[in-house]
């Protein structure tokens, strides 16, 4: 053999030898710093459990792992005129600013992470605008209407209006063409390519598909931020969905998550809130007086609770001991109504585990006509509270037999009635993507309404 052919033999053997050695010294993912979750208009921060999870399952420490709960998450119509258990866009960013303080104390950090969306990530432009900005490290906005969900001349007060006061203050902040701040603050938006129900060119999710909205697929991106399109995510997707989180983890501690999918623990503990539902909205308020009692369900369910709790004034339950492989029915008692929560095996620990004490849903109706109430023995409210369904895209089984009461099209709504033939003694099994659900139907809503409550 020659000596040059030795020589080069060596040199790559020499360059495998640092290509291996450099895979052993990857950069350490930069897990130090706080994150508060912000969530969106009407939500709550059980939003975030399952963003939360993967964020553990990646190692992030879980006592720098926080999420804001609004007391009245809904907007106003008209941002200067009060509405009962309505909040005000200076209400919100009050409340997150407070929340902040708390944390950055908590934690003796000098900076946090905020991750909002929807209206929560215009409620942390709001609060890097008036202040928050020498708190925070990096914001990220996820299918956040930051250019409106309508751009008109008229209702300039309207907190979603792209023309309109808020939005017109928050995207001409700063004077060099940008929408973000100009040092300090690194910002990252998500938003799809076509999916989001408010970055659309018309009225599609008001019902008026023929009156163009002014704004388009872009509207949630910033001028000056790190854009990113995540394709085929729905409005809330962009926020609670494995890919979404993907790119959150890589733009706050620098290097890709090592998996999207959630660890599970031995023994996941549970804890949480019960909040109402009054003069036609949701509040995060706490409901004292409710019981609630937790089943666990197999192919049938138990009639022995395995937690039974009646509410304080602070409508706080738990801590609730639960198999991360056993499916349980949350069944909440309040003034005579039962709301059977319905959940896939929780697989980690959580103290947000908030459950609502819904409204009685309607029927669908059809254009024009009184509700359309086709013969059946027995109903389920299928619901996806992290996302919107669509019959074409994300297929909902029951009993192994597609659901022909799922919405389809574009995604527009996060829940559903299912109709079903069989009696409310029979359980069925429900089944969206990778979750499969046990849920025995009503035949009674107003009294008796039971959820297939999907995480994803």
């Amino acid at each position: 053999m020659s000596y040059r052919i030795v020589r080069t033999l060596f040199a790559l053997a020499a360059l495998l030898l640092m290509s291996s050695s450099a895979s052993f010294t990857q950069t350490p993912a930069n897990t130090s710093l706080p994150i508060v979750f912000v969530h969106g208009n009407g939500d709550d921060a059980s939003k975030w459990i399952g963003i939360i999870w993967l964020f553990e399952s990646n190692n992030y420490p879980a006592d720098k792992l926080y999420a804001v709960r609004f007391s009245h998450p809904n907007s106003r119509a008209d941002d200067t005129i009060d509405e009962v258990n309505r909040s005000s866009t200076t209400d919100a960013t009050a409340e997150l600013s407070a929340f902040v303080t708390r944390v950055l104390i908590e934690t003796h950090s000098s900076k946090v992470a905020l991750i909002g969306s929807s209206r929560g990530g215009m409620t942390i432009r709001n609060y890097l605008l008036h202040g928050g900005s020498n708190n925070v490290a990096y914001a990220i906005t996820c299918g956040t209407p930051n250019h409106g969900v309508l751009a008109m001349d008229t209702n300039l007060d309207g907190e979603f209006n792209g023309k309109g006061h808020y939005l017109q203050s928050l995207n001409h902040a700063y004077g060099d063409r940008s929408e973000v701040p100009s040092s300090g603050v690194k910002v990252m938006t998500l938003r799809s390519d076509k999916l989001d129900k408010y970055a659309q060119p018309t009225a599609i999710s008001f019902g008026a598909p023929q009156r163009p909205t002014g704004v388009t697929a872009e509207g949630p991106a910033l001028a000056g931020a790190t854009n990113i399109v995540l394709p085929n995510l729905d409005h809330r997707e962009l926020a609670f969905y494995p890919s979404a989180f993907a790119e959150m983890y890589k733009f706050i501690t620098g290097v890709a998550p090592a998996t999207t999918q959630v660890v599970p623990e031995a023994a996941p503990t549970l804890s949480g809130l019960i909040t109402g539902f009054e003069n036609g909205t949701f509040t995060n308020l706490p409901l004292a007086g409710a019981h609630l009692r937790i089943y666990p369900v197999n192919a049938t369910e138990s009639t022995t609770p395995a937690y039974e709790v009646i509410t304080a004034p602070d409508g706080r339950w738990g801590p609730f001991h639960a198999s991360p492989t056993q499916e349980y029915d949350f069944d909440l008692e309040f003034q005579g109504r039962h709301i059977r929560f319905y959940k896939a095996p929780i697989a980690r620990s959580t103290t947000l585990l908030n459950l609502r004490l819904l409204p009685v849903p309607a029927e669908p109706k059809a254009a024009g006509q009184a509700a359309a109430v086709p013969p059946h023995t027995s109903q389920l409210l299928i619901a996806r509270p992290e996302g919107y369904f669509s019959r074409e895209r994300d297929p909902v089984l029951i009993d192994n037999k597609l659901s022909t009461d799922e919405p389809s099209g574009l995604p527009l709504n996060d829940a559903f009635l299912a109709n079903l033939s069989t009696s409310s003694n029979q359980a069925s099994t429900v089944t969206l993507r990778k979750e499969t659900i046990v849920a025995r139907p009503s035949t009674d809503l107003a009294t008796d309404l039971p959820v297939v409550d999907f995480l994803w």
